[in-house]
């Protein structure tokens, strides 16, 4: 064995113990108050031990990127601890208040993790979405000199089940994906059961079918030298004929009962029974759990033989707990050591009591062990969070002197944009799952054409066919092309807002989608905000609004899911001029790095922490609105931002406040003209954003009740002045709980109107007679309220 092989086992001894010894203390040790387990997967650790270890320490550089699977957070801290990357007092806290995460996060830990995972199959797609964001700024003339690095996943067989990893392998293949492995540790244990006999036969095949090499990791060196020996054939035999589960019990029972079996099936008086023979109890165990993903030599051998950039697929045999006590058991999977196993195992160890939590304990030669790990490549350069410098953001503005519908002038912003030569719209990758041209992106797309590595010419226009698409592949192309899976869109504008600290360079994305269908991305949505990655996504159209199509494509809930989503600021314009301050406002949010966690100064306006920044939600329609003409006044301007302004101001002896958000602005707007000729100083409040509203109003809350009386939110500033008779009406072409918490802010009666039920086709006009979003129904509940007032 090389000095290095040696030091390779040392290194994954080291975190095999303190990964446990972590996830020990924190079940067994440190004192609990509720009792309840910790919990912390040191079976799913120990079958990753070798693979992290020869991954990290042999085969990657520092510009790779890893998704470490989620159980095995404990190996990825213990490996950082080791490196000086961790500490212990966090180590000691594993899974607490402060400690390290349960699973690994970019926003949670100290340490250097490249990708979050913990909703297990996201952490895998994201590596090929992350390669392909790589090809694309390596393309561009200011992203050149970024080095092509791996994005690698470590996989969970069992991760294999999620069916957005098949439709990333889909994306990846039309893309022409390269540099991206995932290796798969196939320890054919899950939560519940053995994996089926023959599965990933099955899956190694659509592997191949989009283009991966599959290499196989099945037998570790030790076991590669017996089958040299004579009779070795037939004991690799009846290795590849075993059972999962068989295989399984023979390991959790140890060497006696390996002899006993093997003897049963293979003893033959000759040169089998030699071989079993020649072996302790001890020996026999180890030579049978030295599957190929527990051999640390041989899984380095595996990663330094692959030579190209074609996406490759290791398949990792292991064996779930190996190396421990439980190694094994079907129950081992959220099972943990008892005292009196760990006790026992740590004697087996060599860790002296005392010693735990000692970086280096049993080394023989630590100086020698520290010398290599000063040199391993991978930590050679540091910690690897990069990050690029603010671009400077251009006018916004759209022409308002005609109706337009909010996805129409967000299409001509960016065309616009796309016309000019700033560094931002340089920087712009736009991406839909096949509605580019029913978005609002087309003008954008045929002045910046899309990606491809290599350029694609379009047979229709070499054709002189007309159309209104020019889609041209290029190289410089900054459109990314998706086909119908919203996982994917969510997973690309995860890494793709990552890019400014995975490679140095800051891309601005931006994603459309129908709004209907945020919903069917929504776990991507919301692991891409967890890793606080910066994008804008664009859901239009949106509401019953988008009447003709029906109530399977009309958006309900999305305005909830805007308010309720971490990391994303959602916005829902009526008009142009709005959504043109928002985007413009937007463009810099997404590009503001300040203190995360709830930290920061927050703006006493607003009690909104806006420099920490974030992602945008734009909530747009294609119903077009006759415009309001140039505003430019700063009630206006920052109250868009804010997320309200007064339309129609309301005077002191306001009974009545109709407060909108998006499409139903003409329905609001003529409403209050209709309650206005019977009552005096009607006021209109145009809501641009319901979430900055109510994160604003929680905001100031929690600010009074640590002693701050002075903190007030801009929708407390804008309601508290109307008398407390004042009734508010609310409407909005979604959940009416969207804006029905205003009536709150202040103590006012609220009479609120929006959509609860699936709609229907039908026109506009009748969807909103239905639902009660019409001018007429607007008007009348104030009508009623007079009336049930009077009978009382």
């Amino acid at each position: 064995m090389t000095n290095d092989a040696q030091h390779l086992r040392v290194i994954e001894q080291r975190l095999l113990w303190l990964s446990h010894w972590m996830i020990h203390n924190a079940n067994h040790l440190r004192p609990k108050e509720d009792g309840i387990k910790i919990g912390g997967h040191q079976a799913s650790s120990a079958s990753m031990v070798s693979i992290m270890t020869a991954l990290y320490f042999s085969a990657l550089r520092p510009e790779d990127r890893v998704a470490v699977k989620p159980h095995a957070s404990p190996i990825f801290h213990a490996m950082q601890y080791l490196m000086g990357n961790q500490t212990r007092e966090k180590m000691e806290n594993f899974r607490g208040y402060g400690g390290v995460q349960s699973y690994p996060s970019r926003t949670k830990d100290i340490d250097d993790v490249d990708f979050s995972t913990g909703s297990v199959g996201l952490g895998v797609g994201i590596t090929a979405l992350a390669s392909m964001v790589q090809d694309f700024i390596r393309a561009k003339d200011w992203g050149a000199e970024v080095d092509a690095g791996r994005m690698v996943a470590l996989v969970g067989d069992a991760e294999l089940d999620e069916g957005n990893i098949y439709e990333v392998l889909q994306e990846g293949w039309k893309n022409d994906l390269r540099n991206c492995w995932w290796v798969i540790d196939y320890n054919r244990q899950s939560l519940d059961g053995i994996v089926r006999e023959g599965l990933f036969e099955r899956v190694e095949k659509i592997f191949e079918a989009f283009g991966w090499d599959v290499v196989r990791v099945k037998y570790g060196a030790l076991q590669r030298a017996a089958f040299n020996e004579p009779g070795g054939a037939r004991l690799r035999d009846w290795i590849d004929a075993c059972p999962n589960a068989e295989y399984s019990a023979l390991t959790y029972r140890g060497g006696a009962v390996w002899r006993e079996r093997l003897m049963e099936d293979l003893g033959d008086q000759g040169e089998v029974t030699a071989l079993i023979e020649r072996r302790s109890d001890a020996e026999l165990a180890a030579l049978m759990e030295n599957l190929g993903g527990n051999c640390v030599a041989t899984m380095a051998e595996a990663f330094a033989a692959v030579d190209h950039d074609r996406p490759v697929c290791f398949l990792a045999y292991t064996i779930k707990g190996w190396g421990t006590p439980i190694a094994g058991h079907k129950d081992n999977h959220g099972g943990l050591m008892t005292k009196a196993q760990m006790a026992e195992w740590q004697a087996h160890m060599g860790v002296a009591e005392g010693d735990e939590w000692e970086p280096f304990a049993t080394v023989k030669d630590a100086e020698a062990l520290q010398q290599f790990l000063a040199r391993v490549p991978f930590f050679a350069k540091g910690a690897r969070r990069y990050s690029d410098v603010r671009l400077s953001v251009p006018a916004v503005a759209v022409d308002t002197s005609r109706e337009i519908s909010t996805q129409m002038a967000f299409g001509k912003i960016l065309d616009e944009l796309a016309r000019g030569d700033s560094d931002l719209a340089a920087r712009i990758m736009t991406t839909s799952p096949d509605v580019t041209g029913t978005t609002g992106l087309g003008p954008w797309v045929n002045r910046r054409k899309l990606f491809a590595r290599e350029a694609q010419s379009d047979a229709f226009i070499e054709h002189r066919i007309p159309s209104t698409a020019k889609w041209n592949f290029a190289p410089e192309g900054q459109h990314l092309e998706l086909g119908i899976a919203e996982m994917n869109l969510f997973l690309l504008l995860g890494a793709a807002g990552l890019s400014h600290s995975l490679f140095g360079k800051r891309v601005i994305p931006i994603g459309t989608v129908y709004d209907p269908f945020v919903a069917r991305g929504l776990d991507a949505l919301n692991y891409a905000c967890y890793q606080d990655a910066r994008f804008m996504i664009v859901g239009t159209p949106s509401g019953v609004t988008l009447a003709p199509e029906g109530g399977a494509h009309q958006s309900i809930g999305t305005p909830l899911i805007g308010m309720s989503q971490d990391g994303l600021a959602a916005f829902e314009p009526a008009f142009a001029d709005e959504l043109a301050v928002i985007m413009e406002w937007a463009f810099d949010y997404m590009q503001r790095d300040g203190q995360k966690d709830g930290g920061g100064d927050p703006d006493e306006r607003t009690w909104l922490r806006d420099e920490t920044g974030g992602s945008v939600y734009l909530r747009l329609t294609t119903k077009p609105l006759e415009q309001p003409g140039k505003r430019h006044d700063d009630a206006f301007v920052q109250g868009a931002i804010d997320g309200a302004y007064w339309l129609r101001k309301p005077g002191p002896n306001c009974s009545v406040v109709i407060a909108y958000q998006g499409a139903v602005a003409d329905e609001a707007i003529a409403a209050a003209g209709m309650i206005g000729e019977h009552r005096r100083d009607v006021g209109v409040l145009a809501v641009t954003s319901a979430d900055r509203l109510n994160a604003g109003w929680t905001a100031a809350q929690r600010d009074r009740a640590r002693g701050n009386p002075a903190a007030r939110s801009h929708v407390e500033t804008l309601l508290g002045e109307l008398p407390r008779h004042c009734t508010l009406v609310t409407a909005i072409d979604g959940h009416p709980a969207t804006l029905s918490w205003l009536g709150a802010v202040a103590g006012h009666r609220v009479i609120p109107h929006g959509v609860e039920h699936f709609g229907q086709t039908g026109t506009i006009g009748d969807l909103y007679r239905h639902f009660g979003l019409d001018r007429e129904s607007l008007a009348r509940a104030v009508t009623n309220l007079t009336v049930g007032a009077a009978v009382a």
